[in-house]
């Protein structure tokens, strides 16, 4: 019996919703109904009374239920205790980050230290989005978050108290399309009447996605967008991109190359630009030596952009 799957069925008991849950997990519903009957049939019982509005769970699922909350606190405490044991004798720091940041800007950032300071990506972390990255900081599941963050107030609601950050730079997300066989975009974001452009979208309840929306929001003369795929990660973005399926918004620092040998073009002016900041966080109260030193570093270090919050 995988671990997921008891995780999956405390996400069931808390919000009696399939849809609901499966969402939680980062799966489709069919997947997660999935996963479910086949935790039952392991189970050989019924845990979910299907019948009910909300659903409900049998007598059999509220003893599973005391069972996997056990079990589960168990193997994230173990999980905890082991991670802090081999950091704390590697001495190394463990850094969650998308995976446009590690590519595209940590190895910049790195190369700005005299010292580098041992950072270690933690590459589980890649296809997470926002609230999975300061639940795992909360839990002590990483020691710092590296991610992009909207200019000016985040109209999600994160629960960021608990943290606070160092802004290490600045990004511009650009709309880029393959180029037409005259050097021009073939999904042009300017002047393109009434046609609908298909968009290689991000993760709706991603930062970058709302970061996005927010800022269309302010252009005028926005044409409507025919979304054909969502991801998290911005290199399966580029990916369909690249092969002509529709337009995209991608991270300069990732596209420079591509723009200047022509591989791809802008989508449109620089108004479509969206602005974004790069902020490290990290938790308040915790208890690495090697987190300090970088923040100390931070704080104190010369040329270093130090907006501290």
């Amino acid at each position: 019996m995988e671990i997921r799957w008891l995780e999956d069925f405390i996400a069931l008991a808390r919000t009696r919703h399939f849809s609901r849950a499966a969402e939680e997990q980062n799966v489709t519903q069919p997947t997660f109904s999935r996963r479910i009957k086949l935790l039952e049939e392991e189970m050989g019982a019924t845990l979910i009374n299907r019948q009910t509005l909300p659903l409900s769970l049998t007598p059999e699922g509220e003893e599973f239920l005391t069972l996997c909350q056990d079990v589960t606190r168990r193997v994230a405490n173990t999980r905890q205790r082991l991670g802090h044991l081999a950091e704390s004798q590697a001495g190394m720091v463990r850094l969650a980050a998308p995976q446009s940041l590690l590519a595209n800007f940590l190895p910049e950032w790195l190369d700005g230290w005299a010292t580098p300071p041992p950072i270690k990506p933690y590459l589980r972390a890649t296809a997470w989005l926002a609230n999975d990255y300061f639940r795992a900081l909360g839990r002590d599941e990483c020691d710092l978050v590296l991610c992009y963050w909207p200019v000016g107030d985040c109209p999600l609601e994160l629960e960021t108290e608990a943290f606070e950050y160092h802004l290490l730079g600045h990004e511009r997300l650009v709309p880029v399309s393959l180029p037409d066989p005259e050097g021009r975009p073939r999904f042009d974001l300017e002047g393109n009447g009434r046609r609908s452009l298909p968009l290689i979208a991000y993760h709706p309840r991603g930062l970058i996605d709302v970061a996005i929306s927010r800022h269309l929001e302010s252009q005028p003369d926005v044409p409507t967008f025919s979304v054909l795929n969502e991801s998290i990660q911005s290199g399966n973005i580029r990916e369909l991109v690249g092969l002509g399926y529709g337009l995209g918004w991608l991270p300069q620092r990732s596209v420079t190359r591509a723009l200047a040998g022509g591989k791809l073009v802008p989508a449109g002016s620089e108004r479509w630009e969206v602005p974004l900041e790069i902020r490290l966080y990290r938790r308040r109260h915790h208890s690495h030596q090697a987190v300090d030193a970088i923040w100390q570093s931070l704080d104190d270090g010369p040329g270093t952009p130090g907006d501290h919050r």
